[in-house]
Order: structure tokens, then C-alpha cells, then sequence
């Protein structure tokens, strides 16, 4: 099993030189690193590996704090890779291609596997779960929340960019579960002000976040059927015995 062509012929050539894309992914990635920070159970791990670590963004954010001093990154395309090799991450021990499902890699070889913004690109979700399950004691998984009333919206959207799979709260945390993870901590965010300001500008940016923010606070179940969100999890795997 492999991720399909269609959508590797996508990814090959999906961060080749787009300076729009590259910002709007360094913002993203400084928010996932600060929910993920809040998420986790103890300060530093001894190996961290990001899986679908697309140009380089979250291994930039990661290097910064010191939570470990073992980093690494797998990739399905090349243009990520290439990216990820030009920006000399001091932390970074390897970097290496993958099918999407297959790593070579022995079983529980890194602490803490990173996957951010991936899920929601993977055909066989669960099976992708379990390898990276194989691979990793502990996992930080992030998802957009887009299964809500604008979900024919947000699937026009979201096409664009490669998503085949769209969760709330509810069928994400199943998914998960349903997978063998065990889930220690769960927290559904809003976009930072920095993210809603890139996307929207400055004034409309600004209202958009206030706005979500507080919906979320006040009525977190209205807000989730109307508004995108995105969700965190922090899991451990389950090893077959």
C-alpha cells in the first residue's frame, strides 16, 4: 500500500517555490507547536520524529525549543524534502522519503512522533496510524475541525489542498480510539490571530478571531456547527505484546 499518484504528483511539486504558501505555513506551524507545548506530558523527549513533515515549517518551530536534541522527518514528496534540506536545521539527524505508510524504522525507534495537519491528506487513515503507531511511544496529532453545517463548503475548499477526510471533535477522538491509541489530553483550538489576520487581513482577521474565540468559550457546541476549529490530541500507542 502507497499513497495513490494523483496525490503524490500533487505534493511533488506542492512546495516548490511559493512564498505565500511558505508564510502561511511558518504561522500555522508556530501555533501547532504552541497547542502542542500545552498538551504534552513532560517538557523533553529523547527522540522526536515529524511524519509528513511537509517543507520544513513545524521542524523549524520544534528546533527552537528545547524538547529535544534528537529531531527527525519523513516526507512523501520531494519538493518537501529538498525544502527541508535547505533550511540546515541544526537538530535534524535525518530526513528521509516515504510511501506514506511504510517506514523503515524499528519498532518504538523515536519517543515522540509529530503529525500535524496530515491526517486529513491520508486514504487509509488507519492504516497509517498503525505504522506510525509502530514507530513512535507517543503522538501529537492536530486536525482542522471542518465537519460542521459549511461541510459542502469546506469540502470545495479543502480539495484544493488535498483533504479527503474532514472530522469534528466527535469523529476525530473515534478515530483515534478506534485506531488502538490511548488519548491522554484532548483541546480544541481556534486559529491564532496571526493565522486568521494572514488569511482574512488585518480588521477582518481580527474580528473573525474574537468572534470564534468567544463562541468557542461560551458555546463551544454552537461554534463547532458553525465555525472551523482545529483539534489536538496527545496519544500513547498500545504495543501488540
Amino acid at each position: 500500500m502507497k499513497v495513490g499518484k494523483s496525490l503524490t504528483d500533487l505534493y511533488n511539486k506542492y512546495y516548490n517555490n511559493d512564498e505565500k504558501l511558505f508564510e502561511k505555513r511558518k504561522i500555522s506551524a508556530k501555533q501547532s507547536v504552541e497547542y502542542m507545548k500545552s498538551l504534552l506530558l513532560k517538557s523533553k523527549y529523547s527522540s522526536v520524529i515529524d511524519i509528513g513533515a511537509g517543507e520544513g515549517s513545524v521542524l523549524e518551530e520544534i528546533n527552537k525549543i528545547n524538547i529535544t536534541n534528537d529531531l527527525h522527518a519523513v516526507e512523501i514528496s520531494k519538493s518537501g524534502i529538498n525544502s527541508i534540506n535547505t533550511k540546515k536545521i541544526e537538530k535534524i539527524k535525518t530526513v528521509s522519503q516515504f510511501d506514506g505508510y511504510h517506514m523503515s524504522m524499528k519498532d518504538s525507534e523515536h519517543e515522540l512522533g509529530l503529525v500535524i495537519h496530515v491526517l486529513e491528506h491520508v486514504e487509509h487513515e488507519r492504516k497509517f496510524l498503525q505504522e506510525v503507531s509502530r514507530v513512535c511511544n507517543y503522538l501529537y496529532i492536530e486536525v482542522p475541525l471542518e465537519l460542521n453545517l459549511k461541510i459542502e463548503n469546506n469540502i470545495k475548499l479543502g480539495t484544493n489542498f488535498g483533504h479527503l477526510n474532514y472530522y469534528n471533535e466527535h469523529t476525530f477522538k473515534n478515530l483515534l480510539i478506534s485506531s488502538g491509541l490511548k488519548l491522554h489530553k484532548y483541546k480544541t483550538y481556534t486559529a491564532s490571530l496571526n493565522y486568521e489576520r494572514h488569511i482574512s487581513g488585518f480588521l477582518k482577521g481580527s474580528i473573525k478571531y474574537y468572534i470564534k474565540s468567544k463562541f468557542l468559550k461560551f458555546a463551544p457546541k454552537f461554534a463547532q456547527n458553525i465555525f472551523v476549529f482545529i483539534g489536538g490530541a496527545f496519544c500513547e500507542t498500545v504495543k501488540k505484546k
